[in-house]
């Protein structure tokens, strides 16, 4: 019989489990999810400015972003 796999949190998953336990209404949670993206989006914007600083992203390959086809095409059954 196979064992049920162990789900283990890290660090910050704990924390923010602890935190959570704080937010008691939709305004607390709507404020910490807030909080959180903003985090998240300044990595995103300082490691864009950093490709861009490098060299390594340009004009060029924003245009190629914007015009790539990225959906999966149907298959016909």
């Amino acid at each position: 019989m196979e064992q049920p796999m162990e789900t283990v949190l890290n660090p910050t998953q704990l924390h923010l489990l602890k935190m959570f336990s704080f937010a008691k209404d939709s305004k607390s949670l709507e404020e910490i999810r807030v909080a959180l993206t903003d985090v998240f989006a300044k990595r995103v914007e300082n490691g864009m400015d950093a490709l861009w600083e490098s060299g390594e992203w340009d004009n060029e390959k924003n245009e190629a972003v914007l015009n790539e086809h990225l959906r999966t095409p149907y298959k016909n059954i």
